[in-house]
């Protein structure tokens, strides 16, 4: 094989292992801002905060970042279930960052045992 040929499929191949390292890197961020965002929510509903807060702090997310998509009320409260069903979890709570938004919310809305939790995220990240 042509040596520039090689050279430069190593090259491509080195740049793609950087954008998938890189969108792996974002997912974690992205994960464990939704953590922190439901922590914060659930804590505010302790607190005896009511439902219209979540409305209000989805207007204002989507006002304040109208290029990130994400806040909507409806995912602003699947954010408060993540935390809620997770946080006490001592087995669940680890694997937090280990997996993207999208897959955890497939997991968590559908498996109600920690234990197939576990198994489904652990399978995904694999």
């Amino acid at each position: 094989m042509n040596p520039q040929i090689s050279f430069i499929q190593y090259i491509k191949e080195k740049v793609r292992n950087a954008q998938y390292e890189a969108l792996k890197a974002v997912n974690v961020q992205l994960t464990m801002l939704y953590w922190e965002i439901g922590k914060s929510i659930s804590e505010k509903q302790k607190e005896g905060w009511g439902k219209s807060v979540v409305e209000n702090l989805s207007k204002e997310l989507q006002t304040e970042f109208p290029k990130m998509s994400g806040f909507s009320t409806t995912n602003l409260w699947y954010m408060a279930q993540f935390y809620t069903e997770y946080h006490g979890a001592k087995n669940l709570q680890p694997l937090v960052g280990e997996i993207s938004w999208a897959k955890h919310l497939s997991i968590f809305t559908k498996c109600k045992d920690n234990l197939q939790r576990e198994f489904y995220i652990q399978s995904t990240k694999k």
